[in-house]
């Protein structure tokens, strides 16, 4: 009759309560969510730069870095926008319109050149909060009524474009874009500053925590006592702040105020925000996600130019694809964390 003394090497051990298994599952879905763009990141640095000589050197290595500041500090305004539940499609069009106003005012001083496209763009920023917050508008809609209407603005400002305002490249304002304190870019160091002040805001402040109360569940918030409208309207503003704030420094950066950029960069930055684990729905999103996000869409854009064999259009099919990747990985991700 065999033995029914339990051997001794498995006394005391229990097999894993199915809570358990639950939860590391959902802290594994949690993790792959919010660091997998940066371990997509890592990976691809390290084989670019076993493949390509000239990829870690500090001139491209700086050069990205540059490049991606731009469209950064346009990211860390969407990442607001859309964990509020929310979108803006205009800011593409108020990053070009900032660098026009900014270029234009430099001629009569910094002080001008910084302020005009600030106050100029944060008050689209603030026409879209209230029409998206008062009115119960579609954010779609109302950011692509405004899209339209700064770009317009910009053109009637430029004369259809023919008018490229110049800045002086001796001036301060200039030395704000093409400035290289310890040898890093200044628009590198303004960005790193807005991001450590942006992931403050949204993780350690009352306000940061209304924007992911807002949207979560809107509702919910708003029987919690939350004021739903004017988080709306602060996030909005915020974005249109950043997206001329980024067009200003664009300018100082290329002496010029130049009419043909910032078409697609809406989508850019959203991109950018989804790929760095920020859900499309609201309620969750990280600003340092949103930062690698971005770089990770300039390494892909510099890795290409590397091959050199590849069109340009290439960066466009790549990012498409990888975004449409994260985005059924996150919905997976997400039902595996309600299911666990």
């Amino acid at each position: 009759m065999p033995s029914t003394k339990e051997h001794p090497a498995a006394a005391g051990r229990t097999a894993p309560a199915p809570g358990d298994t639950a939860r590391r599952g959902d802290r594994v879905a949690a993790l792959a969510q919010r660091h997998g763009a940066l371990v997509a990141l890592v990976a691809l640095a390290a084989v670019a730069s076993l493949s390509f000589d000239s990829f870690a050197t500090g001139d491209n290595l700086g050069n990205i870095a540059i490049s991606s500041s731009f469209l950064a500090t346009v990211a860390l305004g969407m990442t607001f926008v859309i964990v509020s539940g929310g979108i803006d499609l205009s800011v593409g069009s108020v990053f070009v319109l900032g660098g026009v106003l900014a270029a234009w005012g430099s001629q009569y001083g910094t002080v001008v050149a910084l302020l005009l496209p600030l106050a100029v763009c944060a008050a689209i920023g603030l026409v879209n909060g209230l029409l998206v917050a008062r009115t119960g508008l579609a954010p779609f809609i109302v950011t692509l009524a405004s899209m339209l209407a700064a770009r317009g603005l910009m053109l009637a400002i430029t004369d259809e474009g023919a008018d490229t305002f110049l800045v002086d490249p001796d001036s301060v304002f200039a030395s704000l874009g093409q400035g290289k304190p310890l040898g890093i870019g200044t628009p590198v160091w303004i960005t790193a500053v807005l991001f450590v002040g942006g992931a403050v805001l949204l993780r350690s402040t009352q306000f940061g925590q209304r924007v992911y109360a807002v949207g979560g569940n809107e509702q919910a918030a708003a029987l919690m006592g939350a004021p739903v409208a004017r988080t709306k309207i602060s996030v909005y503003t915020l974005s249109g702040l950043l997206a001329g704030l980024a067009g200003a420094l664009n300018a100082a950066y290329l002496a010029s105020g130049v009419t043909i950029l910032g078409y697609g960069m809406e989508l850019d930055a959203i991109a950018a925000v989804v790929i760095g684990g920020t859900l499309l729905t609201g309620g969750l999103g990280y600003v340092s996600g949103s930062l690698v996000g971005v770089l990770l869409l300039k390494v892909i854009q510099n890795v290409i130019n590397q091959i050199g064999s590849l069109d340009s259009a290439y960066q466009q099919v790549v990012s498409g694809a990888f975004l449409v990747l994260v985005v059924v990985a996150q919905t997976w991700l997400a039902r595996r964390r309600r299911v666990g």
